[in-house]
């Protein structure tokens, strides 16, 4: 029947399915070589580790180790099937041993990246029935193996996994290196928790993270005695002080470190108009100049618009020595 099954076309594809599962898996195990590496790299990244993005890495690592495992098992089923493919042929129901191993193919055929597997389905879909293969899909009864049911489950793996892997990345580069969050008897057979950031360094782009820590350890102070920024002027912070503090229903005490206010001394400032040192004077406000020494700048601003006048001043000079005089005549009032 045009469209049926074929044994001259199925056992050629399951045996170029052997050879495509081996090539895979070999790729991939060199692929996994290249990213242990990168994971040993990332640990002993200094001053911190980037455990975080390892731990990620590590979770694709276990994937691609499962995938290979599974690769291994169905190439095994495709060299079984090859060699029974009389027995296949020559019976129109599935053998009862080769239900399990047709079903496995069956149903990972659109779960991995083997083209000759989707021949396959098509050839034993005709040979049993669109019914065989929709149990086989659903995997009813459990029919199919179990080991390659979850090597390619999308279930991510444990985070004791992921831990493992890391630790013995370490040990296979010799990193030192030991998990800045150790796992609770609760986070065992749980996924990896997504990532917290703690692992980026702060300013990891000017490489200037030194300057969050000091301001921590420095209060923020806005002006001091009028000189704003008195915070950011240079000096060594002082060392945290000791408190004891009591609080709840208790009354219980426990000694806290409180960061101290760092003031530095105000700079000495002097006044060039009279000589004071405005250090003494801190706390006087600045005061108005004095009549006299208005009057006198106003008698040599006269005189010297006097003399500009007798040297041959224009109108515009004279109007402007009548606005000085009504100007100091107010000064005087």
């Amino acid at each position: 029947m045009f469209g049926g099954f074929k044994a001259s076309k199925t056992k050629p594809q399951l045996k170029m399915a052997v050879h495509r599962f081996q090539m895979a898996s070999n790729k991939k195990t060199a692929l996994m070589k290249v990213q242990k590496r990168a994971i040993a790299v990332l640990l002993s990244e200094e001053p911190m580790p980037k455990e975080e993005k390892a731990r990620i890495r590590a979770e694709s690592l276990i994937r691609e180790d499962n995938t290979i495992e599974a690769f291994e098992i169905m190439q095994l089923s495709c060299e079984l099937l090859a060699e029974r493919m009389r027995l296949i042929s020559s019976e129109k129901t599935c053998p009862a041993d080769l239900v399990s191993t047709i079903s496995t193919l069956i149903w990972a055929s659109n779960r991995v990246d083997i083209p000759e597997l989707a021949e396959i389905r098509k050839q034993f879909a005709s040979k049993y029935g669109k019914k065989f293969e929709k149990e086989a899909m659903s995997n009813e009864g459990g029919v199919i193996n179990e080991r390659v049911f979850a090597k390619l489950s999308v279930q991510p793996p444990t985070a004791y996994l992921v831990q493992t892997y890391l630790e013995r990345i370490a040990e296979e580069f010799e990193v030192e290196w030991e998990p800045t969050q150790k796992l609770e008897p609760g986070d065992v057979q749980v996924p990896m928790a997504a990532p917290m950031g703690y692992s980026i360094p702060v300013a990891v782009g000017s490489g200037y993270g030194g300057a969050f820590e000091d301001q921590s350890l420095t209060a923020s102070v806005t002006s001091i005695d009028g000189v704003p920024g008195a915070h950011a002027m240079p000096g060594p912070a002082p060392a945290p002080i000791k408190k004891k503090q009591i609080y709840g229903p208790n009354n219980t005490e426990q000694e806290i470190s409180v960061p101290p206010i760092y003031v530095p001394k105000q700079p000495n400032i002097t006044n060039s108009s009279n000589g004071v040192d405005s250090n003494n004077n801190s706390d006087r406000k600045p005061s108005a100049p004095s009549i006299e020494s208005t009057e006198e700048d106003n008698r040599k601003t006269k005189d010297d618009e006097g003399e500009n006048d007798s040297e041959g001043g224009t109108g515009a000079d004279s109007s402007n020595y009548d606005d000085l005089a009504a100007r100091f005549n107010r000064l005087k009032k």
